[in-house]
């Protein structure tokens, strides 16, 4: 599967990232640790709030579009449909997709840009207390097939099963016109809650699920090479990410372990939504499937070594020459 255009949809974000000395606050606030929780405009208010006198990095977020900003980045034609305000976190949003040569289609509202606050721990976990704010004001009636145009693989994020009109709606209408569609479970907490509409996108409409080895978990109820096995089976492709011991690869009967990549752990966001983009950049241009996970694992290693799921220039020249020697 070569020259594919990809396209993505998920929750508009931007990602305001706390250096955390301990795990206190985190505590304090009641968020699980390694997860992502949904608050509410006033709770989101008070974090940062709370937080506006530590160390922060704002950087432009959301998990599909973490990962089509990479996908971008290394040449593969893509777009990205979401949803932001009419702010200045809805501007640096759209202004960066754009400066990447992202085709965007953007619903612009008058409510507040949906936000992330990530607090990175010390041992580099980290935990997102979200507030979706405008990214989930769009709905079935946005989803239009001329959206679809051009395109050939339809990236969904998980998180978008709490609008479960919606992503049924967009799986739908991509399947109707002809996409292959890959899904990213996102969060384990978010797998657990959802585990109806997501075993019904499952079995109905993806073909390339990713997961780590707690979303799998989560989802299956099994290890690692037995959760790969059971979502395998259910469709084309499967991935399951097991942080420093790399991810596994099953198609049909064939297996690929990908070792992990990179270096000191400084901030693991982004991880996930990296491996994808490197993993779909590649079945873009047609490479097998294990230098597919092969350039994944390389994005993610690049990724986890800075804080937020930003990369420099120099960090992208790195990866681009790296890929040619996979």
């Amino acid at each position: 599967m070569d020259n594919l255009r990809i396209l993505g949809i998920g929750n508009a974000l931007v990602d305001i990232m706390v250096l955390a000395e301990d795990d206190l606050l985190i505590s304090n606030l009641s968020l699980p640790k390694g997860g992502m929780t949904l608050i509410d405009g006033e709770l989101s208010s008070l974090i940062q709030k709370e937080i506006s006198h530590l160390n922060i990095k704002i950087t432009t977020g959301g998990s599909v579009a973490n990962a089509i900003n990479g996908i971008a980045a290394l040449g593969a034609a893509c777009g990205y449909i979401g949803s932001i305000g009419q702010d200045a976190l809805g501007i640096l949003f759209k202004n960066e997709m754009l400066k990447r040569g992202i085709g965007v289609v953007l619903k612009e509202l008058e409510l507040p840009t949906g936000n992330a606050v990530g607090f990175v721990s010390p041992d580099g976990e980290r935990t997102f207390a979200t507030y979706l704010g405008a990214a989930v004001e769009m709905g079935p009636d946005d989803i239009t097939p001329d959206l679809f145009s051009g395109y050939n693989l339809f990236f969904i994020e998980g998180y978008l099963v709490f609008n479960n009109s919606l992503i049924m709606a967009a799986a739908s209408a991509a399947k109707s016109a002809g996409l292959a569609i890959a899904l990213d479970l996102s969060s384990f907490n978010v797998v657990e809650a959802n585990m109806e509409i997501l075993n019904e996108l499952v079995d109905n409409y993806i073909d390339i699920v990713f997961a780590n080895e707690e979303e799998a978990k989560s989802f299956t109820g099994l290890a690692p090479k037995a959760a790969l096995e059971n979502l395998a089976s259910r469709c084309d492709i499967a991935i399951v990410k097991v942080g420093k011991e790399g991810a596994f690869v099953q198609q049909g009967t064939q297996k690929w372990h990908i070792p992990a990549s990179g270096g000191k752990v400084m901030d693991t966001t982004g991880a996930g939504d990296y491996f994808a983009a490197g993993f779909l950049a590649g079945m873009a241009v047609g490479h097998n499937l294990e230098k597919c996970g092969k350039i994944g694992a390389l994005l993610a290693g690049e990724v986890i070594q800075v804080v937020g799921a930003e990369l420099e220039e120099s960090h992208w020249e790195f990866i681009r020459n790296q890929i040619d020697l996979i």
